[in-house]
């Protein structure tokens, strides 16, 4: 018997794995690897969404059940996905259908639809025996043969969560079906063209001549075309297919984004000259490719060093191989800019990857990618799943950046899957930083990976000078402003010379903390143990973390007292300051209050580079990526912000910060400067940041980690706990150490292991659920993820903790 096996939605990790289904003799030329299936499941039998992951003959049983229906006409997913999927599962704890879900565009994905129809024998007179409630919902039936079950309910006037139609079912009055239903359809153009063979004899009036003489030409077109260059209605043409002389039909289309009309088919490859320091790496990197086996490099550069240049000459030889590329950028924020360089050099080629995008467009490109329409793929972390049949490069631009990591499960790292990829297709995986993460630069200092370097800036462009300004002493000469003096002035010097500045404060809103003066009282959230935030845009207080607002409030809702405190400079404030003291610059805000439109970040930008602002004021949005040659004064308001958190990465996160946002001024022929606000200027951090000395830092930060054993020197686990009732997911966290002490003891004593004990999270309470946390440094190997897995799978089944979530994180970037 032909039987395939099949990763089912809708499972739970603790009894997930590949299940056994019988194919039907009618299915069996459709059931192939890859394809979604319709199969029942459970004790129930419910009707369930499914992935055919393989193919095998088995002797069949009377317990076996069958597929019900195959959902695609061809395999979407290849076979390098099909070995990805089981990859995922084991290295990231999630199920199998959650990683199917990640390699598949939202809009292709199928939703099972509940349809009912009146059971057979029903009339209507059976229909008006039954009490009124269900008289009603059984009426719109006698009307349509079968409805949704939604719209049943909204025609019936019952409410979502109505048990009404599953008792009329379990009586025999009504029967119901599963349906899948695709969640996007295609989009499509009507199109038109001549009938072969016309009519004879072929009688046209004036104007449907002049459609007959564009279709002559044209072959086929676009209604819509033809109605414009003819200017004739549609019901004309429609007139002439009813008559034989035109047929209709339907084209799909791409929902494209970001290509514009002076995008050409194939882009245009200007030279890029390289300097020698570029040159060197460009042949290092090109001959690690050229060498046919799976490749790991770092390419280490200080900012405006030239590494795009670099990318762009690498990516120019393996197109010519006939090969495709994946350039990965950290944020939303950075796409524009790279798709417009890459669609300039490439044209129709590029395809566009992020989380900004409509479901539709997503889709689309997805699809243009499967097709082997584009053949360069550019986009944040989602991007490393675009399903592209040959690749012979994979780039990470700016590889410390948190984001390749999804805090959501399955929590995978961009970059491990990168290398996945790249050893399948035997490819080369590049990383790019100028602050690249301290565990990416040990592994090219121990020779595990290979190391470029660019030391210099490219062209005549130097590093600009950097002030590190004492904010206590600015305190004591009264200046309580967000701005210190030396920076106000290279600013008002800068808007003389009309040139540009660029300021980082990364906090949106415009007070960060609200306290009652009377009796202490701190204005914070219902749902999350962290205070509110003012925003004077919509005189609102809210969360950052669960979108909770209230209105703004002059009155402590403790005491009642009308001595409220606002405190902490956010971005709309220091907007308005900036606006009083430089009453003459235009000022334009970047943060994601300001960016909530689509669209909106790239016009800003463009506006900017335009010349429209003289200034920008924004979150981590604008210290990273941006390339504007007019930029010559850039400056940090808040330099320590990041700099004492309680988490091991809080120096590196600072360095890799200050280093970017100083790396945009000066990138052009003017030389820059840059300006670090801080309470605390001896922390050598910022000496650092301020001479761009990666390898300084480095040096000073690896002897800490390796005292305290943290990554590199080894992975480190976190298990998260997550509930509503905080003495539960407390009690859960002591068992479940209690178990990986018996488990580690017994079963797993060759595992290297050191176990912190469960402690709250740095923010205990998010969104209503209580966190805590379980430490593990460990080396992430097979053995060591079995032993979580068992872990994971064994609370799960722990009753007294079914309202209680474990989760295993592997070397996250932020502690919980």
């Amino acid at each position: 018997m032909l039987m395939v096996r099949v990763a089912v939605e809708n499972t739970v990790y603790h009894f997930d794995k590949d299940f056994d289904y019988a194919v039907p003799a009618s299915l069996a030329e459709k059931a192939v690897p890859g394809c979604r299936v319709q199969v029942p499941f459970g004790t129930a039998n419910r009707v369930c969404q499914g992935m055919i992951l393989s193919v095998h003959e088995a002797e069949g049983n009377a317990k076996i059940k069958f597929l019900q229906a195959v959902l695609d006409e061809a395999p979407l997913l290849s076979n390098e996905m099909l070995f990805l999927i089981p990859w995922l599962k084991e290295r990231y704890y999630c199920t199998l259908f959650d990683a199917v879900r990640l390699l598949l565009p939202a809009g292709l994905t199928y939703r099972m639809q509940s349809i009912y129809a009146l059971a057979v024998g029903v009339t209507k007179e059976t229909v008006q025996t039954l009490p009124p409630e269900k008289q009603a919902a059984a009426l719109p039936l006698l009307r349509q043969s079968s409805l949704e079950k939604g719209k049943l309910l909204r025609q019936a006037g019952l409410s979502p969560d109505s048990l009404v139609l599953d008792d009329l079912c379990r009586n025999g009055i009504l029967q119901r079906t599963m349906d899948p239903v695709r969640r996007m359809g295609d989009a499509s153009m009507k199109m038109v063209r001549l009938h072969e063979p016309l009519p004879d004899p072929l009688k046209l009036t004036p104007r449907q001549r002049e459609v007959f003489h564009v279709l002559q030409d044209a072959g086929c077109a676009s209604v819509k075309e033809v109605c414009y260059f003819t200017g004739v209605t549609p019901a004309v043409i429609k007139n002439m297919t009813a008559h034989g002389v035109c047929d209709e039909y339907e084209q799909e289309t791409y929902r494209t984004p970001y290509l514009t009309g002076e995008c050409t088919e194939t882009g245009e490859q200007t030279p890029i000259h390289l300097s020698p320091e570029q040159e060197t790496a460009y042949e290092h990197l090109l001959a690690a490719y050229r060498a046919g086996e799976a490749t790991y490099s770092l390419l280490y550069g200080v900012t405006g060093s030239g590494k795009t240049s670099v990318y762009l000459c690498l990516i120019d030889q393996v197109l010519q191989d006939g090969r495709d590329v994946i350039l990965m950028v950290p944020e939303i924020s950075l796409t524009p800019q790279s798709v417009h360089i890459f669609q300039q050099r490439y044209g129709k080629k590029v395809a566009v990857f992020h989380s900004g995008l409509s479901v539709g467009e997503r889709m689309d490109e997805w699809k243009r990618v499967k097709r082997g329409e584009a053949t360069v793929v550019v986009g944040t972390r989602s991007a490393i799943f675009a399903p592209l049949a040959h690749i012979g490069l994979i780039i990470v631009d700016e590889e410390q950046e948190s984001t390749y990591q999804s805090e959501s499960s399955p929590r995978y790292h961009a970059k491990e899957v990168a290398w996945f990829r790249c050893r399948y297709h035997r490819a080369l995986l590049l990383l790019a930083s100028a602050t690249p993460c301290v565990e990416t630069y040990y592994a090219a200092q121990t020779g595990k990976i290979g190391l470029e370097t660019l030391s210099q800036r490219y062209g005549e462009a130097q590093l600009p000078e950097v002030c590190i300004c004492d904010m206590n002493e600015e305190l004591r000469n009264g200046n309580a402003s967000v701005l210190s003096w030396p920076l106000l002035t290279a600013l008002r010097e800068n808007l003389e010379q009309k040139r540009q500045s660029i300021l980082l404060l990364n906090r949106r809103g415009y007070n960060t903390f609200a306290s009652c003066q009377d009796c202490g009282h701190v204005m914070t959230c219902p749902n999350c143990s962290i205070s509110l935030t003012y925003h004077a845009a919509n005189n609102r207080l809210m969360c950052h973390y669960c979108g909770y607002s209230v209105p703004m409030t002059a009155e402590c809702p403790e005491c009642h007292g009308k001595h409220l405190r606002y405190t902490g400079a956010g971005t709309q404030k220091a907007e308005e300051q900036l606006q009083e003291l430089l009453p003459r610059a235009r000022i334009l805000r970047l943060d994601a209050d300001a960016t909530m439109s689509r669209y909106a970040y790239e016009d800003k930008l463009r506006q900017f580079a335009d010349g429209e602002y003289d200034l920008i004021v924004g979150t981590q949005m604008v210290a990273k990526g941006l390339d504007f040659e007019n930029v010559t004064v850039v400056g940090v308001l808040s330099a320590d912000q990041s700099l004492y958190n309680d988490d091991f990465r809080s120096t590196e996160r600072t360095f890799d910060l200050l280093t970017q946002v100083v790396g945009r001024a000066g990138r052009g022929r003017f030389r820059g400067r840059a300006f670090l606000q801080t309470f605390t200027p001896e922390n050598p951090v910022f000496a650092l940041a301020a001479s761009q000395n990666y390898p300084a830092f480095y040096q000073q930060e690896l002897p800490l980690r390796k005292l305290m054993l943290y990554p590199p020197f080894a992975d480190l686990c976190v298990v998260g706990f997550v509930g509503s009732n905080e003495q539960e997911v407390r009690g859960g966290s002591m068992v479940f150490l209690q178990q990986l002490r018996q488990l580690a003891k017994t079963e797993y004593r060759q595992l290297p292991l050191r176990v912190l004990n469960p402690s709250p999270a740095h923010i205990l309470r998010a969104g209503g659920k209580y966190r805590y946390k379980l430490l593990l440094k460990c080396r992430n190997s097979r053995l060591f993820r079995q032993m979580i897995s068992r872990l994971l799978v064994h609370f799960a089944g722990e009753k007294k903790f079914k309202h209680v979530t474990a989760f295993a994180d592997m070397n996250p970037d932020t502690v919980l």
